[in-house]
């Protein structure tokens, strides 16, 4: 819905109004009734006005009105999250901008009022199911199965050493580089002796120095253990320490220093369980496929709403809404393929 559908509203309710309001409504001469009436017997007739309407602005109202009454039906049980996922987003941005909200609103969008904000909210929420649906259906058993065997792994039970750099923000460059240095060699001073102590006592003693040097408070007391983690348990800040453990055996330390956004680490990969049956994680898998899928295909975006007005045996009876709506899905696949192309150009370079 943008802008000029409000206007399309507006004007609707001021063709009701002059319809409705018990008065002898003007005719032109062609019997047609008036809207407005000017000086010197000229008319606009409510016919002139759709015509103006219909050409300009209709067809995107016409579409987000198929939509919402296509989508609220194949996603019956989901239209109260979509009140709630608009109503939320809302609060949020009456939180950020009080009573800017709407000024706020009106630049950023095209959109005029808070409320036809809100069910845009709504209704891209709703689209989105569709979307995503769509996506999951193009993902084939093969590609599942692939990502089961590359992708998905055990968890591995994990402990970790964290050293920090004393940096503070007045320091200078040099001052910092130095505290950074100290850090990194304090880890490496861990490595060594881990490398002095016998492979049958390394996890005793890895939990020994993890409680006496590890600056990680919520773990050191327990040895510097992690627990059982997979690829996606912790947050992205420990990233580099989660691909480094998985390129360990059980049993196994790292031997050079990992470094995150969090400081210098040592980490211990004490135990690795089986991981999880394809049946058990195929939706989580399928999810993923479909998200890189839709990212990498913005023609899916275009398709899976036109297939959703097919499968409701959508049928556009005015002819010329009819060639507008054809044009309209025309220039949004060639769009969105213009994109996947240069998506595609991007990666390749």
């Amino acid at each position: 819905m943008k802008k000029n559908i409000t206007r399309i509203i507006v004007l609707a309710l001021c063709v009701l109004m002059v319809a409705g309001c018990g008065k002898k409504i003007p005719k032109l001469s062609n019997g047609d009734e008036a809207v407005v009436t000017l000086k010197g017997s000229s008319k606009i007739s409510a016919n002139e006005l759709y015509t103006e309407l219909k050409d300009d602005y209709a067809l995107n109202a016409l579409i987000n009105m198929i939509d919402k009454k296509v989508l609220e039906k194949e996603y019956k049980s989901k239209m109260k999250d979509a009140t709630k996922d608009a109503e939320k987003t809302m609060k949020e941005l009456e939180d950020a901008y009080g009573d800017d909200l709407l000024s706020t609103i009106q630049y950023y969008t095209s959109y005029s009022t808070i409320e036809g904000y809100k069910e845009y909210l709504y209704l891209n929420y709703l689209q989105n199911l569709a979307i995503d649906d769509y996506c999951k259906k193009q993902i084939t058993d093969k590609e599942i199965k692939d990502y089961y065997e590359k992708e998905i792994v055990g968890d591995i039970k994990v402990n970790h050493i964290l050293i920090t750099a004393k940096v503070k923000d007045n320091m200078t460059d040099d001052e910092k580089a130095a505290k950074e240095a100290e850090a990194k060699k304090r880890v490496e001073d861990i490595i060594k002796e881990l490398k002095k102590t016998d492979s049958k006592k390394i996890k005793d003693k890895f939990k020994e120095l993890a409680e006496k040097n590890s600056e990680d408070e919520a773990t050191k007391e327990n040895g510097g253990s992690l627990g059982y983690i997979n690829k996606d348990t912790l947050d992205s800040s420990y990233k580099e320490l989660v691909d480094a453990a998985y390129k360990l055996k059980d049993g196994e330390y790292s031997t050079s220093v990992i470094t995150t956004e969090l400081g210098y680490h040592v980490i211990f990969r004490e135990a690795t369980k089986e991981k999880a049956a394809l049946k058990d994680v195929k939706d989580s898998i399928v999810e993923s496929l479909a998200t890189d899928y839709k990212t990498k295909n913005p023609v899916a975006t275009v398709k899976a709403l036109q297939e959703m007005r097919k499968k409701y045996d959508m049928e556009i009876v005015d002819s010329e809404l009819k060639t507008q709506y054809a044009k309209y899905i025309q220039n949004q696949l060639a769009q969105a393929q213009q994109q996947q192309q240069q998506q595609q150009n991007q990666s390749a370079s």
